[in-house]
């Protein structure tokens, strides 16, 4: 893939949530994977954007269609929501194409044209193991040069987890996800471990950018543990950080834009607008 992503327009066309609400889908890559579609708010921009990154354990079975509610409700409350598809494990994912996909897919908002974003105010957002991907892409201008994903040209000014897979040395250590991370990357942390330094949102600390974690105590599939042993570490190496871990919140709850909870996620990117 070359450095700079090739974006095919597709069109914009109607989707079936709420009145007025536009999509444009786009191609940053070759690959059936490697797309993204843009929800675009009512009204003039520059539109805020969220880019939103789904969960699944990186595995194919799963796609940007378990955040398509999210989108419609975050284009709803005036937010460009970029909804990143990216290559999964069963689809040529892995390390390193993952993350490839998830920064040339980010990168990629630079080349989106007839559509105005403030690429000044970008955050990622993702749930599970896309709250891993969403906050290690907030990491990306402290990756070391020729690294997946490092100088970034769409760099992001806050970050949002939700359940996210934090911590991917304690997460392989668990069997976390059934040895997703493994999988992922190709090994354990004893055999890969320049993978892991480069992978996990734990080991690229400080972020230095503001970050939201939401974590249910309820969570059976992503330990609550693993966000707060991250939120520890995190602001003792001086992010700035919330955690919320709503007591009677499960895993999937969390992307269900009509739960209590999401409002605490809307109100803390309000307060960043």
């Amino acid at each position: 893939m070359s450095a700079r992503s090739r974006v095919v327009r597709f069109g914009f066309g109607r989707i079936g949530f709420g009145v007025g609400r536009r999509r444009l889908v786009v191609s940053y890559g070759r690959g059936r994977a490697q797309t993204a579609e843009l929800f675009r708010p009512a009204g003039p921009g520059p539109h805020p954007v969220v880019v939103v990154l789904h969960g699944g354990f990186w595995q194919a079975a799963f796609g940007r269609g378990l955040m398509t509610a999210t989108c419609v409700r975050l284009a709803e409350c005036g937010y460009a929501a970029w909804n990143l598809e990216y290559r999964r494990m069963g689809l040529g994912g892995g390390w390193p194409a993952t993350f490839e996909d998830v920064a040339a897919g980010i990168d990629a908002l630079a080349d989106v044209a007839g559509v105005d974003l403030d690429l000044g105010r970008v955050t990622t957002l993702g749930h599970s193991a896309g709250g891993q991907l969403a906050l290690w892409a907030a990491a990306r201008p402290g990756l070391p040069a020729g690294a997946p994903g490092a100088s970034p040209r769409v760099v992001a000014a806050g970050a949002v987890s939700l359940a996210g897979v934090l911590d991917l040395v304690g997460a392989a250590e668990h069997g976390v996800g059934g040895g997703a991370v493994t999988q992922l990357l190709g090994g354990g942390p004893d055999a890969v471990a320049e993978r892991y330094a480069l992978a996990s949102p734990m080991a690229r600390l400080p972020l230095r950018v503001p970050q939201l974690l939401v974590h249910g105590e309820r969570d059976r599939h992503v330990p609550v543990d693993i966000s707060r042993r991250y939120a520890d570490a995190a602001r003792a190496a001086g992010d700035d950080l919330e955690l919320v871990t709503p007591p009677a919140v499960a895993h999937m709850e969390l992307i269900d834009p009509d739960s209590p909870t999401w409002t605490v996620v809307v109100d803390w990117l309000n307060r960043r607008r």
